[in-house]
């Protein structure tokens, strides 16, 4: 059976679910995933997973809109010939019903809400309810397709990766994670105060490692800047990769971050989490069974578009450099047994 969702990272690290009630449900059978290949190391050593199935959005987009290139034509025919007897679109699109489709499966199970006419190519659809969290919405779909839910959100990381990380980190106490950054300008909180709570971090004697992808290092120049004043700041920002980045944050003794993937890691490897909300519905696409952890102020009458980066910047200007001070003060007492008071 086939698993589809490509992307984004973080849905996809969220997604494990469905993975986990697959193989609860079949527990011989051989169970693929198909995801971007940037994001495949979120996946990769996950023991309930028989194989991924990369697939090179860069390399095959192009090709997939004319269907006539070698590469395309290959990975379409890799599909079909690995004979799958049931295919689980969980992203609900017109491209992963397309590649649902292009199995030949028997079998494929998908949302009949499902945009761009992602619906068209499924022999089974089913209503889900588009305001339910977004993990109980994929876990709907499989129980309504005879698959028992089981909510296990663990992640896993590899040997190669936790190695490597613990090289780059070197010796000392395992640092705070800080993910300052956002694919939307409107779910960032201002830069500034990511500085001034690093430096509260640091001030006791906390490592805080910042993270981010390579194209965000202009968005962390100000922390990378303290990092190339103060050794307890680590400038992480694009020196990772995903797999790097998951094996760093399994260790964390505490997660910040906006609306990105590394919180819906820090989920999946259960660690001590503050999460920064501003436009998103924390009901639907939040930290699963974490809104303790989530620091949001908004209200009725507040726009929740994401894409509006002046009225997200409100939202999350909102949210005080005091009270995730407080909130980061709270969980590292718990997981460190001191917080960020006394010097060390």
């Amino acid at each position: 059976m086939l698993l589809i969702r490509p992307s984004a990272l973080g849905d996809v690290c969220r997604s494990v679910p469905v993975l986990a009630s697959l193989r609860q449900a079949f527990p011989e059978a051989r169970i693929d995933w198909l995801v971007n290949d940037t994001f495949a190391p979120s996946i990769a050593h996950h023991p309930d997973l028989t194989n991924v199935v990369p697939f090179a959005r860069k390399a095959l987009g192009a090709g997939l809109k004319r269907l006539n290139t070698r590469p395309t034509r290959e990975f379409l025919s890799a599909l079909r010939q690995t004979d799958y007897d049931l295919v689980i679109d969980a992203q609900g699109l017109f491209r992963s019903g397309f590649f649902a489709r292009a199995t030949g499966a028997p079998r494929r199970v998908g949302f009949a809400n499902a945009r761009e006419l992602g619906w068209a190519f499924m022999t089974e659809r089913h209503e889900v309810d588009r305001g339910m969290h977004t993990v109980d919405r994929m876990l709907k779909l499989i129980e309504l397709s005879g698959v028992p839910p089981f909510a296990d959100m663990r992640l896993y990381s590899g040997a190669a990766e936790r190695e490597e990380i613990a090289r780059l980190i070197g010796e000392g106490e395992w640092p705070v994670v800080i993910a300052p950054t956002s694919r939307w300008a409107g779910k960032q909180w201002p830069s500034d105060r990511f500085a001034t709570l690093t430096r509260h971090l640091i001030s006791p004697g906390h490592r805080v490692a910042i993270v981010g992808a390579p194209s965000e290092r202009e968005q962390c120049g100000e922390l990378i800047g303290m990092a190339a004043e103060d050794t307890r700041v680590l400038d992480l920002v694009g020196k990772t990769g995903v797999g790097g980045l998951m094996a760093l944050i399994e260790r964390s003794p505490l997660v910040v971050a906006n609306d990105s993937a590394p919180l819906h890691m820090a989920v999946g490897f259960n660690r001590p989490l503050v999460a920064l909300f501003g436009p998103t519905k924390l009901a639907t696409v939040g930290p699963y069974r974490r809104e303790a952890d989530v620091i949001q102020h908004v209200r009725d009458s507040d726009s929740m578009d994401h894409k509006n980066e002046a009225s997200g910047r409100e939202l999350m200007a909102r949210i005080t450099t005091s009270e995730v001070i407080e909130a980061a003060e709270q969980r590292l007492s718990a997981s460190t047994g001191r917080g960020c008071q006394a010097a060390q």
